[in-house]
């Protein structure tokens, strides 16, 4: 934050790639304490919508231009990265040396040494990141995790975690998330959130993963499209429906749509994580078996409920508690406004925060390691673990 900065004026910010995602800066307008003043996308079209919807007077067509301007008077505090994955290392590891603390979208990177790279800049720069795990704060995530502080469920010993990506088709087969080599795989792009919250609700991190999965409905389609264009809303539709019935899908299609890892956590856990990208409904279900008894999860946004068993019993479809899962009536937004909301104080005060960029990374460490096993036809691969010396500066 400038030193200048008056205690309790707006933050400055730039929103750093105009995608879809980039629509999470406005939690930031809302909330009155910031504003933006610079967009950056490498699309001339994209700039002038952005700058138009974040009515700011300044767009650049590259971070390294926003890093000169604001070297040369353009007052930054903070930048949201909102763009490709496969751009995230390059930007935000220059965005922390000059200065400019950064909310960087999940997931961090989409290869180890790029996550360790942006860690690196961080620790070295002293400049505040933050990564934008938002699942941290739903409220059936928050749920699942005061039961199991609270102890209800006694130790936890496994976690299973079934995702049904209903919107797959439209979220990550219509655009670059399809190309492995702009994404890696969608265990990082979309199972980058689970696997963090298996390892928060866990208290531990991967040590091994093995997986099977593969390209099993959507390469068999046809009807392509180039479609750099338009955004993500202008051709989501319910209406795509059966899976096979889609068209425009991405030129390059070579990411898997079926993925099921298993992992061994550093603390003895064993937890498994499946993930679909055409069922018909969207939602995830969450399973917690402690030594005292298990928790799940019935619908993941408000109006869900977890309930707890922990008697012994037969079949009991309610079981022995059950919780309402309040808060989350704008589903995603409502994490998204929390996560912002946190994020802002952190750069302003310096808060603890509920997130972690070293969760971050190694989440981000598991679904490579993934990956590779789904890719290696399911060897066990070891998750490499992160440089102390640089997770102890952060």
């Amino acid at each position: 934050m400038s030193a200048n900065r008056e205690p309790g004026s707006e933050l400055r910010l730039a929103v750093v790639g105009a995608g879809a995602r980039s629509a999470i800066a406005r939690h930031a307008l809302g909330s009155g304490a910031a504003r933006i003043v610079a967009v950056v996308d490498p699309g001339s079209n994209a700039r002038l919508r952005a700058a138009e919807a974040f009515e700011c007077d300044s767009a650049f067509e590259s971070h390294g231009e926003l890093i000169a301007a604001s070297a040369s008077g353009l007052d930054v505090d903070a930048a949201f990265v909102t763009s490709p994955d496969d751009t995230h290392a390059e930007i935000a590891v220059a965005l922390l040396h000059a200065g400019i603390a950064v909310y960087l979208e999940k997931p961090l990177a989409i290869e180890v040494a790029d996550a360790d790279a942006i860690l690196a800049a961080a620790a070295e720069s002293g400049t505040r990141l933050y990564v934008g795990h938002n699942m941290r704060h739903m409220a059936v995530v928050r749920t699942m995790r005061d039961i199991i502080l609270r102890g209800e469920i006694g130790q936890v010993k496994a976690i299973w975690c079934r995702h049904f990506v209903g919107n797959g088709g439209d979220y990550y087969f219509k655009d670059w998330h399809a190309d492995r080599s702009r994404a890696n795989g969608l265990l990082l792009q979309k199972g980058a959130h689970d696997i963090d919250v298996i390892h928060w609700l866990a208290g531990g991190t991967s040590e091994l993963v093995t997986g099977l999965g593969g390209l099993t409905l959507y390469g068999g389609i046809e009807d392509r499209r180039d479609n750099s264009d338009r955004t993500m809303p202008e051709w989501f539709s319910l209406d795509s429906w059966p899976p096979l019935s889609q068209t425009e899908l991405n030129p390059v299609i070579d990411v898997e749509d079926l993925s099921m890892i298993t992992m061994r956590l550093d603390n003895g856990v064993l937890a498994s994580y499946q993930q679909c990208h055409y069922t018909p409904d969207y939602w995830r279900n969450y399973t917690v078996i402690g030594t005292a008894g298990r928790l799940e999860n019935f619908g993941d946004g408000d109006g869900a409920v977890v309930r707890v068993w922990n008697r012994r019993t037969l079949y009991a479809e309610h079981g022995d508690a059950e919780y309402p899962v309040r808060g989350d009536e704008g589903g995603h937004d409502d994490a998204d406004r929390l996560t912002v909301a946190e994020f802002l104080a952190f750069v302003r005060d310096g808060i603890a925060t509920t997130t972690s960029a070293v969760a971050a990374r190694n989440a981000v460490a598991t679904a490579v390691a993934a990956t590779e096993s789904i890719r290696a036809g399911g060897a066990p691969h070891p998750v490499r673990p992160v440089d102390p010396s640089i997770a102890a500066r952060l």
